[in-house]
């Protein structure tokens, strides 16, 4: 179906599985009942095989020969006994009524065999996915004679598209190979994403025993290269690899075979091939010297044509010359035959060519048939932040209070509790009408409410169906109650005294007679009020109970009261379109107020609708225009939404293309009287078609476009009822579906040939009028409301005229027209540069106030919806394609994304750098694939990041109401996938996906990256995250398959080995305990892998990590017995102990103060290292408050009240209350400072040099003095009390220093091992580099640090290992950092460094980095002579300590700061 069709609605996916059947002709000719060519038996009992919507290749080579051998011989032999030309014929049911049917024949001799395979009623999108099976073998082989356009799937199957023929798709193979015994195939179905399979297995068809072998055929070698490069000319003279050249090559030599086989000499193709080649005979000299007599309008005719018979292809600049030399070739032809130049050219002017050939010129002028010339633009001119607060802020946001009459209905339904079967609340004017029923003991009890103020009486009946008035019985009839026929009216009673607000009511109670529902209007004096014009309506039934008593959760992170109110009012929605889209409106302005929240909340429940999870109409009549104009009011609404809220822009375009657009006034009434010119036009009044009309009269909705479509395929495929049927169900419309409309759809079409030419005129006509009204990302009708359109009126209806959109870019009607031109094109790169274009050029016009903004909303939202389907067919086009090309698509796809992101800064650095990696793969530079691959890494974590956003926002909101509304659990699961999916991201992910192994691959980095190699045995658990088990502990050895590791968490007990396809970096804290515990850790890229060892839960492996791979394979209990891993979990820790250190009665000490007593190591080294290292090498100045001070503090009477609660909560916690860890850290901070410590620190710093933060104001102090109780409170973290725990560390001996430093504001941070900790070379340094402070190294920030090594004995030459993809920089002004100091790091046997904070007296800034801009990346000398200066800043420390050290440090102006080391681990 057209790309029109499948985005008139949000795409919804069909969960009931597919299934087909195998069918055994018996009757076939020359086949005995028993025989069948495929491997089930024909004898077999039917069974059903679900269809895969997943393929892995490798599952394609072992199959059981043998069987097929000893099944297949006796078979095969009576089969073929009839004589060589007999066919075998078999035929399997797909599905719907479609049908595989496969014949095999043997010409004569038996020297080719021909296999036939016809499916019927099929799409154009089928693959055969194919191979030969030799005697005595398992893997296919692949044949060397194919079909013309088969291609090799990863060499190890080929892959031959159908061809289309009517409504069925056939392909025919020669085998010439005689030690092929039999094909292997499966089909592929690209456009669904389907395979089709055999009962779950590969269909296998039995070739012809050959009585006498092939004769060897064979051809020059000359011959072959010409016809190999005819080929390659064919083909657009595309750029191969050696392995698509030696592709290419047998290709040509199997066609020339082919020509041999059936008779042509030798001779006869040399002939062929050498003037085709190019050598000159008389006939060529006389079409030289004749060409230049043709003029050139008529050769550029001509080339229209066939550039327009050919599909409108996507030519390059060579290929447009070809295509013009080729169109003069066939005039001169003509000429040759005797035609003359006059003749030629009546040719091209007469009729319908004359407007095609001579008009089309003119308006593209500016763009060639296949390319438009792209404006270069600075993409951060693109740049969109979010200026609200986050979703977590947004729910701290007090809720509105209820009102009275709100705070009454909520006691009533709490009253009623599970007995409730309906709640209505109606608007009265500035007033409520509120209706419950409930059922109890059998009896059905109506209670009504309102806070109207005049004396109110109910006029009231009962009825067994809707629409009619019953009397109902006497015993229902309330006290009072007057009889006016069927009707009762009962007077509602006021509120007693004690309710502090007025409500009027009354209740109705009556035993369960089968009635239905309940019909009422209310009368106030002499003024009777009613439902909009109807009559009120209570229903009995629990089908109609909508809302849910309890919905899930308490609504945290969503607009709660917004989606009560939309819950309140389902059941009014559900009666039409016209109602839902007039609610909409109204809670517009609600939704405002709740800001993000609350577009989310109407976005859920727009979605809901789209994907036909809630009512569209029920037993209520409306007129179309009334559809269509409480759709222009909304989308009037929400356009005003888009421009008053720029923040929130994203979700309103995502609420706009689940409404469609709408239009005031006739536009919809034309849906009405459009269908009956047709009927009548066309004589087509009967059947489907009146039908149709009936239901478009009563309701329409997005549902006709699909009919109408349908119906438009149905026509076009000559009356093929499959084609219809296949339409509607591939967009979510089933037989059922179409019964269960008001106005019943119950016919199929069944029209007249002479209908035809008239019925897919008016329909293709009548599909503008549908579209306007409900689609919101159609491509035509979005331009044609953009550019305007005309249509004359007929009969009684008024003609159409829409003006075009004035202060539109002067180009922008000819690229529109360029889309249009080529959307269906097969080759979609130059689609997708106009489509880009085009909303380049529009997104300026997004942000002017326009009356008609919302039209180009809805020509965004079409470009932007079909960018994506163009990506998705796109697909095929890179199945061979260069990495050049596949970056490329990612940049347009991206690009497209940007467009559409409300905060797209991470996304546009990610822009920047695919056009930095593609610029160094042109230049050859040869880091072009790692600097690739970290931007691919850069844009995964992007994606992720925006998947985690969509999440965040719209699954509370999807839950929350869809469990209130009754929506299908299965919806409300993927409700936020299935937002993902339907979007750029999707596509951008399917494209990094396929383009990750070949940089890795070209990069030499392949599928693990080794962070702590050890050797182990284990059984495999596979959990979401790390940080979520990190405090379990686990008996027996475990691997962990962890989906995310951050980088800070601890290392559960008891693990052996942490695999993951996240990113830690090599030095962050999890990566070091790691090594230090010798946990085997490590990074897998390759997700075959993954899912591989994921499907391995609960089983015994043995991993054996290489240099630059893991070896893992299961084994047996004896393996773990023998094994390293066999070590008793308790004993594999060692116990540590530490000494308590006292206060020695200063509060604060200078640099040449600090010894072991005072401070701990890290405080110590830093004083070392003064006046030793090289002078190049800075080291801050630094001072420390010492062992003991935080004692002190806390003992100070100023601090009792505190001191008290630490003890209270410290001994809960030793008791094994770990929740408690929280409130103690939060309680450190309630410390007051002694006045004595406030005056030693202000000396000790001023006196250093460095910055008195109370100097500047008495709150600066406050901040300084918060930071170091921070400090002091990172002694109760949950990762360092863990830690500690484990290796029995007595954690009230544990003390703890603060390092007080001034902070350097760094270009760049980095870390440096002197050993390499990966492979444990010593001769190696190993170093990772940041943008900015080095907290994005060390702690939990995504993406990875840009890693070089360095061997010692050439500190000239640095190595780069992988280029940096973290997006965030912390950058920070002039400042104090308070570094932790403890007394438990660096211990032997236990690393305890990098457990405690570190904390800076004022917050940093986080940056998003744009790479492609920074000197280090794209300045080589600059980054070798940064990275030598690192190494040689590590080997000159690690010479002065004889060891190996782990040192930090940073980057200002190129110069290199120290500012911590210790002893590496």
């Amino acid at each position: 179906m057209s790309h029109s069709i499948s985005h008139c609605l949000l795409h919804q996916r069909l969960l009931p599985s597919t299934v087909f059947e195998h069918q055994s002709k018996t009757n076939a000719p020359c086949i005995s009942s028993r025989n069948t060519l495929f491997k089930p038996q024909a004898t077999s009992h039917i069974r059903n095989s679900h269809l895969s919507t997943e393929f892995r290749g490798r599952g394609l080579h072992a199959r059981r020969r043998k069987q097929l051998m000893e099944t297949r011989r006796s078979a095969s032999k009576a089969a073929l006994a009839t004589g060589p030309a007999s066919e075998l014929i078999d035929g399997f049911k797909l599905e719907g009524n479609s049908e595989l049917k496969i014949s095999v024949s043997s010409a004569a001799q038996g020297a080719i065999s021909q296999v036939e395979i016809q499916v019927t009623n099929s799409n154009n999108s089928l693959l055969l996915h194919w191979g030969g099976v030799p005697k005595m073998k398992e893997k296919w082989v692949l044949p060397a004679r194919r079909p013309e356009g088969t291609q090799v799937y990863k060499d190890r199957a080929l892959r031959t598209p159908f061809l289309k023929s009517g409504p069925h798709s056939i392909l025919k193979i020669e085998i010439d190979d005689p030690a092929l015994q039999a094909l292997e195939f499966l089909i592929f179905d690209e456009e669904q994403n389907k395979w089709f399979k055999n009962r779950g297995e590969n269909f296998i068809v039995k070739l012809p025993a050959r009585d006498k072998p092939v004769p060897k055929l064979s051809v020059p070698e000359d011959l072959v290269q010409i016809q190999a490069y005819l080929r390659w000319e064919r083909k657009g003279k595309q750029s191969y690899t050696a392995k698509q050249e030696k592709e290419e090559y047998e290709a040509a030599r199997a066609e020339l075979l082919d020509e041999v086989s059936k008779g042509t000499s030798i001779q006869d193709l040399r002939t062929r091939l050498t003037n085709k080649n190019g050598k000159s005979t008389s006939q060529e000299r006389v079409r030289s010297e004749t060409k230049s007599q043709i003029p050139d309008d008529l050769i550029q005719s001509q080339a229209y044509l066939r550039w327009e018979k050919a599909g409108k292809p996507s030519y390059s600049d060579d290929q447009q010359l070809k295509e013009f030399e080729q169109a003069r070739r066939e005039l001169q032809v003509a000429l040759d035959e005797g035609s003359s130049l006059d003749e030629l050219r009546k040719k091209f002017v007469k009729g319908e060519i004359k407007t095609k050939v001579v008009k089309q010129p003119e308006r593209k002028s500016n763009f060639s048939p296949g390319r438009i010339q792209r404006k270069k633009r600075d993409p951060v001119q693109l740049l969109s932040k979010k200026l609200a607060g986050s979703p977590e802020e947004m729910t701290t946001r007090e809720l509105p209070a209820l009102s009275p009459f709100e705070q009454y209905g909520k006691l009533k339904v709490e009253q009623a509790g599970d007995t409730l079967l309906h709640k209505k609340v109606y608007k009265i004017a500035d007033k409520k009408l509120l209706v419950l029923v409930n059922k109890a003991n059998g009896k059905l009890k109506v209670h009504l409410a309102t806070d109207l103020e005049d004396p109110l009486i109910l006029h009231w009946a009962l009825s067994h169906k809707a629409g009619e008035w019953v009397a109902p019985p006497p015993t229902a009839v309330p006290l009072g109650s007057s009889t006016h026929g069927n009707a009762i009216e009962t007077q509602f009673k006021s509120s007693s005294g004690d309710l502090p607000y007025k409500v009027q009511s009354l209740e109705i109670e009556f035993e369960d007679e089968q009635f239905v529902g309940m019909p009422f209007v209310l009368l106030s004096g002499e003024k009777w009020i009613k439902n909009n014009g109807s009559d009120f309506y209570a229903e009995f039934s629990t089908g109609s109970m909508v809302v849910k008593k309890v919905a899930v959760g308490d609504g945290q992170g969503t607009a709660t009261s917004l989606l009560n109110k939309i819950a309140d009012l389902e059941s009014e929605a559900q009666k039409s379109f016209m109602h839902r889209f007039n609610i909409a409106a109204d809670l517009i302005d609600e939704a405002k107020g709740s800001g993000e929240l609350g577009f989310a909340g109407l976005l859920v429940w727009m979605r809901f609708m789209a994907t036909r999870q809630l009512i569209w109409n029920k037993n209520y009549n409306v007129k179309p225009r009334e559809i269509s104009k409480a759709q222009d009011r909304l989308t009037d609404l929400l356009q005003n939404a888009y421009k008053t809220h720029p923040q929130c822009r994203e979700l309103v375009r995502m609420i706009m293309s689940s409404v469609g657009r709408g239009g005031e006034g006739d536009v919809g009434q034309r849906i009405r009287d459009e269908i009956l010119v047709i009927q009548r036009k066309n004589d087509c009044k009967g059947g489907i078609m009146e039908e149709w009309h009936q239901k478009l009269h009563n309701n329409t909705s997005p549902d006709d476009v699909v009919i109408c479509q349908a119906l438009i395929d149905y026509i076009k495929s000559d009356f093929d009822i499959s084609v219809y049927w296949k339409t509607l169900n591939e967009n979510g419309i089933t037989k059922e579906r179409l019964l269960s409309y008001d106005r019943a759809i119950h016919s199929e079409p069944n029209f007249r040939g002479e209908q035809k030419d008239g019925l897919l005129q008016d329909l293709g006509h009548y599909m503008r009028t549908l579209k306007a009204v409900h689609s919101g990302a159609d491509l035509e009708s979005a331009i044609s409301n953009c550019m305007g359109y005309k249509t004359e009126g007929q009969g009684f209806m008024v003609g159409v005229e829409i003006n075009p959109i004035s202060g539109l870019p002067s180009e922008f009607p000819e690229l529109l027209r360029f889309i249009l031109d080529h959307v269906e094109d097969r080759n979609v790169e130059a689609l997708l540069e106009g489509l880009l274009e085009a909303r380049q050029e529009l997104r300026p016009s997004l942000s002017n106030s326009s009356n008609r903004l919302k039209d180009l909303l809805f020509l965004d939202i079409a470009l932007d919806s079909t960018v994506r389907t163009a990506t998705e067919r796109g697909y095929e086009e890179l199945n061979n394609a260069q990495p050049e090309k596949i970056m490329y698509f990612i940049n347009l796809v991206l690009e497209n994304l940007i467009l559409s992101s409300d905060d797209n800064e991470d996304f546009i650095y990610c822009f920047k750098g695919w056009n930095h990696a593609l610029n160094m793969l042109k230049s050859g530079d040869s880091h072009w694939a790692l600097y690739a691959k970290s931007v691919l890494d850069r844009t995964r974590l992007a994606l992720a990041s925006k998947a985690e956003w969509y999440h965040h926002l719209l699954q509370p909101s999807a839950e929350y109401l869809g469990s209130q509304l009754g929506v299908d659990k299965w919806a409300i699961d993927i409700f936020t996938e299935e937002i993902i999916r339907s979007g750029s991201a999707a596509s951008l992910s399917a494209l990094i996906n396929r383009l990750d192994p070949v940089l890795r691959e070209t990069a030499h980095l392949g599928s693990w990256q080794i962070i702590s190699p050890v050797e182990v045995v284990g059984y495999v658990v596979v959990v979401d995250q790390l940080l979520t088990v990190q405090n379990k502990s686990y008996d027996k050895p475990t691997i962990l398959v962890a989906k995310s590791v951050k980088g800070e968490e601890e290392i559960p007990d008891g693990t052996v080995a942490v695999l993951t396809p996240d990113m830690p970096d090599v030095l962050s804290h999890v990566s070091v305990r790691a090594r230090n515990c010798k946990v085997c850790f490590a990074t897998c890229f390759d997700p075959n892998i993954l899912a591989d060892l994921e499907a391995k839960q609960g089983k015994l492996i043995h991993l054996k990590p290489t240099s630059s791979d893991i070896v893992y394979s299961e084994t047996k209990e004896d393996d773990l017995v023998n094994g390293d891993s066999s070590k008793s979990i308790e004993g594999s820790l060692p116990s540590v102990t530490l000494t308590k250190k006292q206060f020695l009665g200063r509060y604060a000490i200078s640099s040449d103060e600090f010894t072991p007593e005072m401070v701990g190591a890290k405080s110590r080294n830093i004083a070392y290292l003064k006046g030793k290292v090289p002078s190049w090498v800075g080291i801050p100045t630094s001072v420390a408050l010492p062992f003991g001070v935080f004692e002190e503090v806390l003992s100070d009477n100023i601090n009792k009240v505190v001191s008290e609660k630490l003890q209270v909560l410290k001994k809960k916690l030793y008791g094994g209350d770990i929740n408690v860890l929280g409130e103690i850290r939060k309680t450190v901070l309630e410390l007051a400072a002694p006045e004595k410590l406030v005056t030693e620190l202000k000396l000790k710093m001023q006196s250093a040099g460095m910055p008195w933060p109370g100097d500047e104001s008495q709150e600066r102090w406050k901040q300084a003095w918060t930071a170091i109780k921070k400090v002091w409170a990172s002694k109760w973290n949950e990762r360092a009390f863990f830690s500690t725990r484990k290796v029995k560390l007595d954690h009230e001996y544990l003390c703890m220093a603060v390092l007080v430093q001034e902070i350097i504001n760094a270009d760049y941070a980095f870390v440096i091992h002197t050993t390499n900790p990966s492979s444990g070379d010593s001769s190696e340094i190993y170093a990772e580099l940041v943008k900015g402070l080095g907290e994005t190294l060390v702690g939990a920030y995504p993406g990875r640090a840009l890693s070089f090594v360095c061997k010692k004995n050439n500190l000239n030459s640095p190595q780069v290992l992988g280029y940096p993809s973290k997006p965030i920089g912390l950058f920070i002004s002039r400042s104090i950092i308070f570094r932790s100091d403890s007394n438990g790091e660096d211990l032997e046997g236990y690393a305890g460094a990098g457990l405690y904070d570190s904390v800076p007296m004022d917050e940093e800034e986080k940056v998003v980095i744009d790479y492609s801009s920074d000197k280090l990346m794209v300045d080589g000398n600059f980054r070798e002579s940064i990275l030598t200066s690192i190494a040689k800043a590590g080997n000159a420390i690690e010479e002065l300590y004889g060891s190996p050290q782990d040192i930090e440090g940073v980057v200002k102006d190129g110069k290199i700061y120290v500012v911590q080391t210790r002893p590496q681990m």
